[in-house]
């Protein structure tokens, strides 16, 4: 093989492939700008704003009509948050509506979501989105992801809690459906995830999951302590 051949070869072997360039999320240093703003202290710190939107869950329904606001995972992390962060001045901010699906959501998005700068943005609409299907669910996710990247905000995708009225440890589940949808997105985006739907699967082959559970599509303060505690696997 003469040099000059075995010298292009080695140019094309530099060359960087598709899957070799592109991005990889990682959960650790993923949220590093945000965790190095809620380190500074007075007069030098800011505002950082935690936004949550989506359906119920979030809202702080547990057993409907109650709404356990202070004790649903938006809340429960940023009390998590501030333990860690002392020095911090964090808002959370809750978007979510009972009842609503992604479309709805991503309708209001820019004048309800946006308006409020989120310096990060969880996004959980899983289990009312059963009613739209995949199809019409991945639009909207997509719009919501597209619209919060162009801003500028960190983005937390979260596959849905459970339903008991479902099989979660069923491939064939609505739900593990939709789960695996936004894990697709996830990747996708380059956006991180919390994978609760795997949590709460892990969960049920050694425990009952009702104990988890205010009544069958609601988690009660224990359910909504397990997405905090993977929340701040970020922070």
């Amino acid at each position: 093989m003469s040099s000059k051949k075995v010298v292009f070869l080695l140019l094309i072997s530099l060359i960087p492939k598709p899957c070799q360039a592109q991005h990889k999320v990682n959960q650790e240093t993923y949220l590093d700008i945000i965790k190095t703003e809620l380190q500074k202290k007075w007069p030098d710190n800011r505002t950082i704003n935690l936004v949550f939107h989506g359906h119920s869950v979030p809202s702080g329904y547990f057993d409907t009509p109650n709404v356990h606001t202070v004790k649903a995972y938006p809340y429960q992390t940023l009390k998590k948050v501030k333990d860690l962060y002392p020095y911090a001045v964090v808002n959370s901010i809750t978007t979510a509506i009972g009842g609503e699906q992604s479309e709805q959501g991503a309708e209001r998005f820019k004048d309800e979501v946006l308006t409020h700068r989120p310096d990060v943005l969880f996004i959980d609409y899983a289990l009312n989105d059963r009613s739209i299907g995949l199809e019409r669910a991945k639009t909207a996710w997509e719009k919501m992801i597209r619209e919060a990247k162009r801003y500028g905000t960190k983005i937390i995708l979260m596959t849905p809690t459970p339903d008991l009225k479902e099989d979660i440890l069923s491939s064939e589940a609505e739900l593990e459906k939709h789960s695996e949808q936004i894990r697709q997105l996830a990747k996708k985006y380059e956006v991180e995830l919390v994978d609760s739907y795997a949590l709460f699967k892990e969960i049920a082959e050694s425990e009952d999951l009702k104990t988890y559970m205010a009544q069958n599509n609601h988690i009660n303060e224990k359910g909504h302590q397990v997405v905090a505690e993977a929340i701040m696997e970020f922070f």
